[in-house]
């Protein structure tokens, strides 16, 4: 038994070592693929004027960048490129609302998450964000509003579902 033992440990090491292989082989193929995208959006909307959707993806790469200020441009200039009949309007102006949010400028974000809403009300993600800024400003009783909104569209979303939770013991003194 004595002689297995460092064959088992040997064996561990190796599948330890071939897992993290893997993390780190795949998250170089994430950013390469996401550093390509940058590249090759950049490029072109340098030459011509982009389609909402090339203004979208760039806005979004920017966002996960923490470039929140050139965010923000990028989605202004989405939505001044196509008319209201487009179906990623609502995904803009939410991407919009969580550039200004990143930026502390709540009120408009508030401004953007309700566009967003007004044009697709069961929206989950913009009615969170809605709930997340008004927290943000304290004002307990619309975030609680908004994440119950959340929660009639997706009854079983758990960020909605815990902040709501957590927001009623504060309206709801114990006692």
């Amino acid at each position: 038994m004595d002689n297995f033992l460092p064959i088992i440990y040997l064996f561990l090491f190796v599948a330890l070592l071939s897992g993290a292989s893997w993390l780190v082989f795949r998250q170089i193929l994430k950013n390469r693929q996401v550093e390509s995208s940058l590249s090759r959006l950049e490029s072109k909307l340098k030459q011509e004027k982009g389609t909402a959707q090339e203004y979208y993806e760039l806005g979004s790469i920017y966002l996960e960048k923490k470039l929140f200020a050139q965010s923000v441009v990028l989605f202004q200039k989405a939505l001044k490129a196509d008319d209201e009949e487009n179906p990623i309007l609502p995904l803009i102006y939410n991407a919009l609302g969580f550039g200004y949010f990143a930026q502390e400028q709540y009120d408009l974000a508030i401004r953007q998450y309700k566009e967003s809403l007004r044009l697709a009300p069961d929206y989950v993600t913009a009615w969170n964000n809605l709930g997340h800024v008004y927290e943000r400003k304290k004002l307990t009783a619309q975030a609680l509003e908004a994440y119950e909104e959340a929660l009639k569209s997706e009854p079983k979303n758990e960020t909605a579902s815990r902040r709501a939770e957590s927001l009623r013991k504060r309206l709801v003194p114990s006692g």
